[in-house]
């Protein structure tokens, strides 16, 4: 008998709308701890899915039927992902094969816009895909700043303060950390840029499956985030303010519409993939009580949140009174912080540790998960990285003591 306590009952209890929650290994019922690397998928994203490959597979713009209906699906995809981050049209959202794709795609263009010896701010905190795309324009001749991190998993913001400068262009920042969970102030960080007239990029990739978003209200310019994270499929989408993706050379045929949001997606969309996206934001819907679509999401994710910041915090305090554990990452005493707990366990590389509660049915993972530079900076690297935890609307108080228990047995068997 676990002894987590759960208000959110309501929420995990849809855990059956999942058909892999049925799935055992070794004996044992999988427990899906590996959500910052891609979340299981509900029925009504499988269906929505299957819907259109039997009944509407076509390619877009033609005059028959299920061309028609290819192109209602591709629109109605858009006005879901407006509503999804609070954007003010379905113009401002585009959609390609994956947020790297996207945003190397962005990087480019933007290398085009600028002029050599135009600044770009990254941070060490982010995943690689949010700073190899534009570490690449140095060879262009901009200027690419780096912005330190603190030993508390944060960023430092007064050396961001000090980075930022009126030759900045582009401040690129994640809004929270895949490998320790934290987020960051960007609210802060969004009137820094303003100061300066600069343009801000955010990789909500780690955070939109976990808190509601409101692009408009925070002012972010450009936006990336990922479906298969939110219980989706394998799709990158990009929200990009009204006019700012009309003024930027992107790679495109001459027979691409030229104009947003058309004018960054090469080659044909993946259609069925776009109605599961589809599917994922109306499942996210269903938990909240609003007639309102924007106002259900908002609710959904409020509900998702608050499910999966009681069982990451049960599982942070658990695990910190294992002998030989250490914890990497904000406490839960934040404010705002992601459900992913990281570790590391005295005498023991992570991915043996991950092996071992593979072996018992608990998915997670181990590494450095391309958030690279910090686990380079933080010295963590070398030691194979850490070992890395993350709550979904699925998971339960049950599973939460088992991986606790599980992982006290593996830290006593080094003698710890």
């Amino acid at each position: 008998m676990t002894t987590i306590k759960s208000n959110y009952t309501h929420v995990f209890e849809r855990r059956e709308e999942f058909p892999s929650m049925k799935r055992r290994f070794n004996d044992f019922s999988l427990a899906y701890f590996d959500g910052p690397g891609g979340s299981q998928v509900p029925m009504q994203v499988l269906e929505s899915m299957n819907n259109y490959y039997m009944n509407s597979n076509a390619n877009s713009h033609g005059l028959f039927v299920t061309s028609m209906e290819t192109d209602r699906l591709i629109a109605d995809a858009r006005d879901t992902m407006a509503a999804f981050l609070g954007a003010g049209s379905s113009r401002s959202i585009s959609f390609g094969a994956n947020m790297t794709t996207l945003n190397f795609s962005l990087s480019r263009a933007l290398g085009r816009y600028l002029e050599p010896g135009d600044e770009i701010v990254i941070t060490q905190l982010d995943h690689e895909a949010n700073r190899q795309p534009w570490l690449s324009l140095r060879e262009a001749g901009i200027v690419v700043r780096e912005v330190k991190i603190t030993s508390d998993f944060t960023l430092d913001y007064g050396d961001l303060e000090e980075k930022i400068n009126e030759d900045t262009r582009l401040v690129a920042v994640g809004y929270s950390s895949n490998a320790f969970g934290t987020v960051n102030n960007i609210a802060r960080i969004r009137e820094l840029t303003y100061q300066v007239g600069a343009w801000l990029l955010v990789d909500a990739v780690h955070y939109a499956p976990h808190f509601p978003l409101d692009v408009k209200a925070s002012g972010i310019d450009f936006l990336l985030c990922s479906a298969y994270k939110f219980y989706g499929p394998h799709v990158g989408i990009l929200y990009a303010k009204e006019g700012l993706l009309d003024r930027l050379p992107t790679d495109r045929l001459r027979t691409q519409a030229q104009t947003a949001p058309y004018c960054i997606e090469t080659g044909t969309l993946n259609h069925a993939a776009l109605a599961g996206v589809k599917g994922a934001v109306d499942f996210i819907s269903t938990f909240g009580k609003s007639d309102d679509f924007r106002s259900a999401i908002v609710e959904g994710m409020t509900e998702i949140a608050a499910h999966e910041e009681e069982m990451a915090s049960a599982l942070y305090q658990g695990l910190s009174a294992i002998p030989g554990l250490s914890l990497k990452g904000p406490s839960f005493d934040v404010s705002h912080r992601a459900p992913t707990v990281s570790f590391v366990i005295d005498g023991l590389d992570p991915a043996t540790v991950s092996r071992k509660l593979g072996e018992k049915g608990i998915c997670s993972w181990d590494g450095h998960f391309y958030a690279i530079r910090p686990m380079e900076v933080l010295g963590l690297l070398d030691r194979g990285g850490v070992i890395r935890l993350g709550l979904s609307l699925y998971n339960t108080p049950e599973e939460v003591d088992r991986v606790i228990g599980d992982v006290r047995k593996i830290a006593r068997e080094t003698g710890n």
